[in-house]
């Protein structure tokens, strides 16, 4: 029964924060980058992006790589510009709904992210909000470039259920790319795939999951 749920692990771009990726190329056409070819997408990162998301380059390597991508002498403010244009933002009614849902269940956050978005992001939230929002929502966040690890691999799954002694048939996993609750399920958690509209479209009034 959907009532048995005790767990929630959330995604966070494209699940919680609105993000845009059409809008890193289109920043670095502004500065004025050709040629790109394929370069970032939902579908598709370079290796330099993913070693980046595992943190196993540094963001001063990172932006060389944008440097040497785009052909151009960025400087690391306007590199950074054009890395955070991905992010819009997390609109209030999804915080007011994790604060609800935290009474009834144990949230998680597990993101696939780098350090300069996360830099990025950290601050503009708790100044909207007034607080930091990874504390007040979730028993624990989980970002890809402290682990060393991303989805869609289990290994990230495999740590957070270890660490939190969670049980995996108890537990379900939140994200908008399909590919990435391959991990999950691996290890006996159960998928939701945010395919159309948003979390709140999720539950019902009383925080209740509608489907699975």
């Amino acid at each position: 029964m959907l009532n048995n749920y005790k767990n929630i692990i959330f995604d966070f771009g494209g699940v919680i924060h609105d993000i845009r990726y059409e809008n890193v190329e289109e920043a670095l056409l502004k500065h004025g980058a050709t040629n790109l070819g394929r370069f970032y997408s939902k579908d598709y990162q370079s290796e330099e992006m993913d070693l980046f998301e595992k943190g196993m380059i540094s963001p001063a390597e990172y932006r060389d790589y944008i440097r040497k991508a785009a052909g151009k002498d960025f400087s690391d403010e306007v590199v950074d510009e054009i890395v955070n244009a991905i992010l819009i933002d997390v609109p209030r009614e999804r915080v007011e709904l994790l604060l609800k849902l935290r009474k009834k269940y144990r949230l998680f956050l597990f993101s696939n992210t780098n350090e300069i978005n996360y830099i990025c992001f950290t601050k503009r939230l708790k100044e909207k909000f007034g607080y930091d929002i990874f504390e007040r929502c979730f028993d624990a966040a989980y970002f890809s470039q402290i682990m060393h690890c991303r989805k869609p691999s289990p290994e990230g799954f495999k740590r957070i259920v270890e660490e939190q002694g969670l049980v995996p048939d108890e537990t379900v996993f939140i994200d908008d790319i399909e590919k990435n609750l391959e991990g999950a399920r691996q290890i006996g958690i159960h998928g939701i795939h945010l395919s159309h509209g948003t979390i709140n479209d999720l539950f019902d009034n009383d925080g209740i999951i509608r489907s699975i």
